[in-house]
């Protein structure tokens, strides 16, 4: 059953690429995450109510507090890197490198879950490595202007920043729900990052912008919070059951779906290069599940 949760975390990340993407032409980046983690913390705690997972606060213990406020963290941290990055670069490269944290998450899975790695999963880390890296590759026709050069790295630096606190989240994660029902520990870790996420906005002065939001970008962020909502739930619910190593590969199953609907919503092709790396991808992906 977990299995299903995962893929079901995968088909909601993808689509909140591509809303979040359509939500943040006008709106300022960080100013989007705030108003969108509002919209996950209400789902959140409407499902902790349907599911009658409320009562577990009475049980809720420090170290599980604490890994759950440390993986909020590092959730809020992620967040405010991917969605900067992918207001300045191309969401078919920002992705795969936000979904390489599946690399990193394993080699911390192996530390300190003690999760093994075999052979299998080893060379399937190496072809999510190598298909990264493929993806990202730029085309070597003109020499980009130096002001070009620096948003480059930009987005670049923001992406990987995503990739790395991404993998903290998933280990802090699956150590903060061990002992309490998924749903709430999402609650909780959603109430983290709404107050990390609004910190953010009014320490950079960004808080007159939200009467500014157009309406349709607004309820394309709204959109995404829901869609983010939905593959938490089921994200956190397979994590429960299911290992680390395992869940988060499925997870980043999503990069397709992205992928597809970038082609769709904003005419991103995929050079030849790209293609094969997002093979690539996928077939370590598709390798790690039968490891």
């Amino acid at each position: 059953m977990w299995v299903f949760f995962a893929f079901g975390s995968a088909l909601f990340a993808g689509l909140t690429s591509i809303l979040a993407k359509c939500g943040i032409k006008k709106t300022d980046s960080n100013v989007a995450t705030a108003v969108r983690t509002v919209v996950v913390l209400i789902f959140s705690w409407l499902m902790v109510f349907l599911t009658g997972a409320q009562g577990g606060l009475a049980n809720l213990g420090g170290k599980t507090l604490l890994f759950l406020i440390l993986s909020g963290l590092a959730t809020g941290a992620s967040w405010l890197c991917y969605f900067k990055a992918l207001q300045i670069g191309n969401i078919n490269k920002v992705v795969p490198i936000d979904k390489s944290s599946t690399i990193l998450t394993i080699l911390l899975a192996m530390i300190f879950l003690h999760e093994g790695i075999t052979p299998l999963k080893a060379v399937a880390v190496v072809l999510i490595g190598a298909g990264t890296f493929l993806m990202i590759q730029k085309k070597q026709n003109v020499e980009p202007e130096n002001s070009e050069k620096l948003e480059s790295k930009a987005w670049l630096l923001y992406a990987a920043g995503s990739a790395v606190f991404a993998s903290l989240t998933a280990i802090l994660g699956k150590v903060g729900i061990s002992g309490i029902d998924s749903n709430l520990g999402t609650a909780i870790r959603t109430g983290v990052v709404l107050v990390m996420a609004w910190v953010v906005v009014f320490v950079t002065g960004k808080q007159n912008t939200l009467k500014d939001i157009p309406k349709k970008e607004l309820g394309f962020i709204c959109l995404s919070g829901i869609a983010t909502g939905g593959s938490w739930l089921c994200y956190y619910r397979a994590l429960q059951d299911g290992l680390a190593s395992v869940v988060v590969p499925i997870d980043k199953l999503s990069i397709l779906i992205t992928i597809a609907f970038s082609y769709l919503v904003f005419g991103e092709k995929l050079t030849k290069k790209a293609a094969v790396g997002l093979v690539l991808i996928v077939d370590g992906t598709l390798l790690m599940l039968a490891a």
